[in-house]
């Protein structure tokens, strides 16, 4: 990582009154730096492998304060699996039945839904649209 970079994460962390630990910073910058929605697994693995961070509760931990302080988000597109992403602004999700990659849709890119047909008593907060179907590299 770059000193560009490590010096973003730290000032992210900063302005959002996060004590920076070597922790988060290396599970935050891992984060900013991919598009397909880890899980804790598989961050625990990539970053043990250049930055070992010790055990699945760090990350845990880690994960829980940078979502306290909204800098990154839990996307549950499978039931049971948490997966985390650094992109919080509002985006759908994109999922291949066949690899199961994931991929961010721009939020523009589909139509607004109608959340008046809610039976009374609900009130809407907000709302995320799963998509799912073949990515490109499957149907080739």
């Amino acid at each position: 990582m770059s000193d560009a970079s490590i010096n973003t994460v730290v000032e992210r962390l900063k302005v959002k009154g996060l004590r920076v630990t070597p922790q988060r910073c290396a599970v935050y910058a891992n984060l900013l730096s991919r598009t397909d929605h880890p899980t804790v697994e598989q961050l625990l693995r990539d970053l043990n492998q250049s930055f070992p961070i010790s055990s699945q509760a760090t990350v845990y931990s880690s994960l829980q304060a940078l979502q306290d302080a909204g800098l990154v988000r839990e996307v549950l597109l499978d039931e049971g699996v948490s997966r985390y992403d650094a992109n919080v602004m509002p985006h759908h999700h994109f999922r291949c039945g066949s690899c199961g990659s994931i991929e961010d849709i721009d939020w523009s890119a589909l139509s607004p839904l109608s959340l008046e047909g809610l039976r009374p008593g609900l009130k809407a907060e907000g709302y995320e649209v799963t998509v799912r179907g073949i990515c490109e590299r499957c149907q080739s």
